[in-house]
């Protein structure tokens, strides 16, 4: 039977299993040998990364032609209102690729919300909001990018959830095998 990992990757931390230019990987928070990522998020990412040691699943849970929904959670400066968060529901072109239309929504701070380390720059004259992004893709630095395009830079990024995989209840460092 497979084995399946979710891992809340913390700030800082890659996602592959070797440290590089002081940096940790994930053989510091996971000791098991023949399981790997099925996807990855950048080192100022945090959140859910799933780990398996089924290849056929791997693919599935990591490549766009699945159209598997990926839940992020955006800290991004400014105030932007519901008209601002349109142009994320179209396909935005970044230059390289255009991005497939996104679900895109203001939220709450999210509740049980860890502090990051280190902390995110806070600006007395700007405010800052929480959105949450739904996309069936999942390129380098895409929400970063669409954020920064629309007008509201990311100060914070999470992904909570892959498909139907949450990362709740595991802190950052933490994980824990599905069954």
């Amino acid at each position: 039977m497979a084995r399946l990992i979710l891992f809340n990757k913390p700030y800082g931390v890659l996602s592959q299993f070797t440290p590089e230019d002081g940096h940790p990987g994930l053989k510091d928070f996971i000791d098991m040998p023949g399981v790997y990522a099925a996807g990855r998020l950048d080192r100022d990412s945090e959140g859910l990364l799933i780990l398996t040691d089924d290849g056929a699943l791997q693919h599935r849970l990591a490549d766009p032609r699945h159209k598997l929904p990926k839940t992020y959670w955006a800290q991004v400066e400014g105030a932007p209102s519901e008209a601002d968060l349109e142009p994320l529901r179209q396909a935005m072109n970044l230059g390289d690729f255009i991005t497939r239309p996104a679900q895109a929504r203001v939220i709450d701070e999210p509740g049980d919300l860890w502090p990051r380390d280190p902390p995110v720059r806070y600006r007395k004259a700007i405010p800052s909001t929480w959105i949450e992004i739904l996309l069936t893709e999942g390129k380098n630095r895409q929400v970063r990018r669409m954020t920064a395009k629309a007008g509201y830079p990311t100060l914070r990024l999470i992904r909570a959830g892959i498909g139907h995989y949450r990362l709740e209840g595991l802190q950052p460092g933490q994980w824990r095998e599905q069954k």
